[in-house]
């Protein structure tokens, strides 16, 4: 595995930080099953990529050199 990706675009970070935010959450009396976990974790990776996505084209636009 030669490729590499920022942190924030990992499926398994994000799927960890849902899995301790349900278990947190259930230990409030806040019933999460696993269904909801697996569909809120691909909804925050959407929103992180359309972001990043976002970032990188205002930087593009703000750039002060040309892509050559």
């Amino acid at each position: 595995m030669s490729d590499e990706k920022p942190w924030y675009l990992s499926k398994t970070i994000w799927g960890a930080l849902v899995s301790v935010a349900a278990t947190l959450a259930a230990m409030l009396g806040l019933p999460v099953d696993a269904v909801g976990q697996a569909a809120l974790t691909e909804a925050i990776l959407q929103m992180v990529s359309a972001v990043a996505g976002i970032v990188a084209i205002l930087g593009r636009v703000s750039a002060d050199s040309r892509i050559g």
